[in-house]
C-alpha cells in the first residue's frame, strides 16, 4: 500500500455553490463546436450505454462518452489544442471568434497573412500530440516538451507528426516551467492548458474546447432516447478538463444538477489536496508525481479551473492505481453483449471506481456518500485509447496493477 494509508480518500463537497463560469456556457459551446465541425476529421465520437454492465453491478445505466476515437488521435486533447490554437491564429488574421474556420486557417493564403508560428507546450502526452498534430494540420511548427519518464509510445506518436518532442529530467511542473521560459526566449506561442497568474487568456480557450465534448455526448443522451445521467465521473490532471466540462454544466438549468465527482491518482491528486485545506485556495502536491495515469500526473492546479471546481464539485476523490487498472480490464472485457471499449489508464479509472463501488461490501458507506444505487445513471468520459499500449497488454493480459489479495479496500470518507 501506498504512503496515502487508503486505497480510496473521498471528500464530498460541503459547500457548493457560486458565481457560474460564462466562458462555458451554452453559447459558447456551440461556437467551439462550430469551429471543430470545420476540422475535416471531424466527427462526434461514440457515446455507448454498457447496459449488461449496468445491470450486473446494480445501477440504471452507464454511459460511456469513448474519446479514443477523437481525430484518430486516441485521445479528446486536440478539441482544446486546435481551438487555442485557431483563436491565437485567428486573432493574427483579425477574425472573430464565430468565424474561425479550420480549412481557411490551414490556407495557403491564411499562412501568408498570418506567417509562420511556433507553438510550443508540455505535455504527459496527449495534450502535447493534439498540438503537435493540430500545428502540423495548420502548416505550422510545434515543439514538445515532455516530463522524465514519459513512455516512448507518446514520444514516438508526437515526433511522427513532424514536431519536435524533448523529454526533459524534470517532473510535469517544472517541464510546464521550461516550455514557458522556452517560449519566451524563442517568440513562440506556449499554448498550455494550465492557468496561472499572467497567463489565463489561453488556457482558458483550450478549455472551451473541451467543451465539445460534454456537448455531443448529452445530445446523444438525448438522441438514444437515454435518462439522463444522474452523476459524472471527470478526471483531474490541473483540472482544465474536469472544470470546463463542469462549467458548462452548471450553466444550464437542465442539467445542473448532475453530481460530479472529481478522480484523481493519490501521488497527484492536487485538487484533493487543496480541496482537503479547506481554506479555498489551490496548493500544490510537489515529487515524483508517479502514477500509471500519466495524463493525470499534475501536481499544480489550474488557476481557472480551481475555482470551477471548488464552488461545483460534488466530491473530490484520491485513489491508488489498481483502480484505473481494474476499469481497463472491466471496459476491454464486456459483459455480454455489450461493446468492447479500448480504455487507457487515465480513460478507466471512473469505470473501476464504479465497479468497485457497487461490488465491494467494505466501500458501501462510500457508495452511499456518493449516492450511487439502482437508479443511478453514471456518464464516464472515457478520454484516452491504449496510449501506451505495451502497459496496456501487461494491464489487460498480464494482470499488471491488480488489486491486494487477500485484503478488504481501505477508504478514508471525509
Amino acid at each position: 500500500m501506498s504512503s496515502s494509508i487508503y486505497d480510496l480518500k473521498v471528500m464530498i463537497n460541503p459547500v457548493r455553490g457560486g458565481q457560474k463560469p460564462d466562458y462555458f456556457s451554452r453559447p459558447e459551446a456551440e461556437k467551439v463546436l462550430r469551429f471543430h465541425q470545420t476540422v475535416p476529421s471531424y466527427r462526434p465520437t461514440p457515446l455507448v450505454a454498457l447496459e449488461e454492465l449496468a445491470g450486473k453491478i446494480g445501477v440504471g445505466g452507464i454511459y460511456i462518452k469513448d474519446e479514443s476515437e477523437r481525430f484518430g488521435l486516441n485521445a479528446f486533447k486536440a478539441l482544446g489544442g486546435t481551438y487555442a490554437m485557431a483563436r491565437i491564429l485567428g486573432r493574427k488574421l483579425g477574425l472573430p471568434e464565430d468565424k474561425l474556420d479550420f480549412g481557411y486557417l490551414s490556407s495557403l493564403e491564411a499562412r501568408n497573412k498570418a506567417g509562420a508560428f511556433t507553438f510550443v507546450t508540455a505535455t504527459d502526452g496527449n495534450h502535447g500530440r493534439g498540438v503537435a498534430w493540430g500545428a502540423a494540420q495548420l502548416g505550422q511548427k510545434a515543439v514538445v516538451y515532455l516530463p522524465r519518464g514519459t513512455a516512448r509510445p507518446r514520444v514516438d506518436a508526437i515526433l511522427e507528426t513532424g514536431s519536435e518532442a524533448v523529454v526533459t529530467d524534470m517532473n510535469y511542473d517544472d517541464t510546464v516551467r521550461l516550455a514557458m521560459q522556452k517560449a519566451d526566449e524563442n517568440g513562440w506561442y506556449l499554448v498550455q492548458d494550465s492557468a496561472w497568474e499572467g497567463y489565463t487568456e489561453v488556457p482558458a480557450w483550450v478549455m472551451q474546447g473541451y467543451m465539445t465534448m460534454i456537448y455531443e455526448a448529452l445530445e446523444q443522451v438525448n438522441e438514444k432516447g437515454l435518462k439522463p445521467p444522474t452523476h459524472i465521473f471527470l478526471q483531474a490532471g490541473v483540472g482544465s478538463m474536469p472544470a470546463a466540462v463542469l462549467g458548462f454544466l452548471v450553466n444550464d438549468p437542465a442539467i445542473e444538477q448532475i453530481k460530479a465527482v472529481i478522480l484523481e491518482p493519490h501521488n497527484a491528486a492536487c485538487i484533493y489536496h487543496s480541496a482537503a485545506h479547506k481554506d479555498g485556495k489551490r496548493h500544490a502536491v510537489k515529487g515524483d508525481l508517479q502514477t500509471i495515469m500519466a495524463g493525470l500526473a499534475c501536481g499544480e492546479p489550474n488557476l481557472i479551473a480551481w475555482d470551477i471546481l471548488r464552488d461545483f464539485s460534488y466530491a473530490f476523490v484520491s485513489l491508488e492505481d489498481y483502480f484505473a487498472a481494474r476499469g481497463m480490464r472491466v471496459l476491454g472485457h464486456p459483459v455480454g453483449s455489450d461493446p468492447r471499449i479500448i480504455s487507457g489508464e487515465s480513460g478507466a479509472v471512473g469505470a473501476g471506481l464504479l465497479t468497485l463501488l457497487m461490488e465491494k461490501p467494505e466501500l458501501e458507506p462510500v457508495k452511499d456518500q456518493l449516492g450511487f444505487d439502482e437508479g443511478s445513471r453514471v456518464l464516464v468520459l472515457n478520454t484516452e485509447g491504449d496510449t501506451d499500449p505495451g502497459n496496456y497488454i501487461d494491464v489487460t493480459w498480464n494482470g499488471k496493477y491488480s488489486l491486494p489479495n487477500g485484503r478488504e479496500l481501505t477508504y478514508h470518507l471525509d
